[in-house]
């Protein structure tokens, strides 16, 4: 998992990175990146930049290790 802060993304990512909770199965936090999960903290608004920094910070106590997966596109 990389987090780059510059050179904004041309095209819509294909992956996603996403922290499942550890205590709802339902419940997730999901992030855009590509194949390799690198992302562009910039692309993030102010409010999904503090969600993805907390749920890495938390990894383990409250969200399991991110997995990179295909974006669902609903």
């Amino acid at each position: 998992m990389k987090a780059f802060a510059s050179s904004p993304s041309t095209s819509p990512a294909a992956f996603q990175i996403r922290f499942r909770s550890l205590f709802d199965s339902g419940r997730a936090l999901a992030f855009p990146c590509d194949a390799n999960g690198r992302m562009h903290l910039d692309d993030l608004s102010e409010r999904a930049r503090h969600n993805y920094l907390y749920a890495r910070a938390v990894v383990g106590r409250k969200y399991f290790r991110p997995e990179v997966l295909p974006r669902e596109l609903h």
